[in-house]
């Protein structure tokens, strides 16, 4: 915001379009910003920027040049977007692309913010997409199906992913966050069914005796959980990768 906003101009020769977005939260931890990238590339946009997973300081200095400001990872990034809506006008919205339906959601929210090319783009991004999805969706749900998860990370994973396992049939029955402000529970709520357990900050002592009381399928959360849920016997999925 005060040392390149304020102090640098885009390179010399951008030249603006009218499908400029930049990639807002996204550290490609697991190479999640390439595959977003793609994506948005595909129904026809232009990502001058993503910060800060494989970003370079000159895409930096083109973000105040974009349309729209695309948030994944709203709890760190909220505020540059909104300093960026006051001061340059860019309006900002969150998005989720962590598993296929929240996928195809998302792509359609963003096309609706631009004509009719990219809405019809999006649709067969989607359209293109979906045998492949399909074939996942068959070859695992049958096993997957009624499987109880429990979730347990920072960032946005605790309700981001939660479609993710649904989509597979898999029920969220405990989620929460590591670290989250009160409007990330309030974005929580409409992803999780009535009574889902929902818990902030938990210690390590906490957390253990949740998934006593639960007795998920699945535990899913960071490296220094995992060893007392295995030895629990309880299947453990690594989320920061």
């Amino acid at each position: 915001r005060d040392w390149i906003f304020e102090k640098t101009e885009p390179k010399e020769g951008f030249v603006s379009t009218p499908y400029d977005v930049t990639i807002i939260g996204d550290y490609n931890i697991g190479g999640d910003a390439w595959a977003s990238r793609i994506l948005l590339e595909e129904i026809g946009l232009r990502v001058i920027a993503q910060w800060s997973g494989d970003g370079t300081l000159a895409e930096l200095e083109n973000t105040p040049k974009a349309k729209v400001n695309l948030i994944h990872c709203y709890r760190p990034m909220n505020y540059i977007a909104r300093h960026m809506e006051e001061k340059f006008g860019i309006p900002w919205m969150e998005y989720n692309f962590f598993g296929p339906s929240q996928i195809a959601e998302s792509l359609r929210k963003i096309a609706a913010l631009f004509d009719d090319t990219i809405k019809e783009n999006a649709e067969k991004v989607i359209a293109k997409y979906q045998p492949m999805v399909d074939a996942v969706i068959a070859k695992f749900k049958p096993r997957l199906e009624g499987k109880k998860v429990m979730i347990y990370v920072g960032g946005l994973r605790p309700r981001h992913v939660v479609d993710a396992y649904q989509d597979l049939g898999m029920e969220i029955v405990g989620t929460g966050y590591e670290f989250a402000h009160n409007d990330d529970y309030q974005r929580t709520q409409h992803y999780v069914k009535e009574g889902t357990l929902i818990y902030d900050d938990v210690t390590a002592f906490e957390l253990e005796k949740f998934v006593e009381v639960m007795r998920p399928d699945l535990v899913a959360s960071g490296i220094k959980e995992k060893y007392v849920f295995q030895k629990m016997g309880l299947p453990f999925r690594q989320m920061h990768s």
